[in-house]
């Protein structure tokens, strides 16, 4: 069966395909939906040109599309059903512990006969920080929500001493899997090559502080 991943930039993702891949499923898409008047992924903030630089040097597909305020869903539909008529079978996504949103993408891909993966799904979040460290992945925090997180954390690499500074954060999620912070992987044995940045300032956007990464290009 092919597979396609829901492919954000960040950790969970990452951790996702590399879970998937190591158990010898046939992953051969990643899809994104990024806001069309930006061309950023909404609240991670990174620009539709870094997910395709990943996605190459993951020596992936990547199929992408825009949404509108308020209209993801249909972006959504629409891009399952392009997947659907590439032969995908099978779609893989990174979530960890949120049922409703599990259940959200459940409701949706079944009217098309496409099956769900949750390769990270009901596992302890120390583990799966643990694996994709122990993996050999490096990922920058690169958006934070100003609420529920902290504004020095944003720019740093994802590291054990920068979650334990996380866990000291009353109800913080160390996983930042209620939206605390979103991370860009840039590295990692999955990889044919880095894909490498550089910071061109600082930004907020719906109550989230996000640092602007321009690629580099390859050399």
């Amino acid at each position: 069966m092919i597979h396609a991943l829901s492919w954000s930039g960040g950790k969970d993702a990452m951790l996702a395909l590399d879970r998937a891949v190591r158990r010898g499923l046939d992953v051969r898409f990643l899809f994104n939906i990024h806001e069309g008047s930006s061309g950023r992924v909404r609240f991670h903030g990174v620009r539709r040109e870094l997910i395709a630089a990943q996605a190459d040097a993951l020596g992936l597909e990547l199929i992408e599309t825009h949404t509108d305020p308020g209209d993801y869903e249909s972006a959504l539909i629409g891009v399952l059903e392009t997947l659907k008529a590439r032969g995908v079978g099978s779609v893989l996504f990174g979530n960890i512990h949120l049922e409703d949103i599990r259940d959200w993408y459940d409701e949706r891909l079944r009217p098309l006969g496409l099956a769900h993966g949750e390769p990270l799904w009901g596992d302890p979040l120390e583990t799966l920080l643990d694996e994709f460290l122990d993996r050999g992945y490096r990922t920058r925090i690169v958006s934070v929500n100003l609420e529920m997180g902290r504004a020095e954390w944003l720019g740093r690499e994802l590291d054990r001493s920068l979650i334990e500074e996380i866990r000291a954060v009353p109800d913080a999620d160390i996983a930042g899997e209620r939206g605390e912070y979103h991370t860009f992987v840039f590295d990692g044995p999955l990889f044919r090559r880095p894909v490498p940045t550089r910071e061109a300032g600082t930004f907020e956007r719906d109550g989230h502080r996000i640092l602007d990464l321009v690629s580099e290009g390859y050399g």
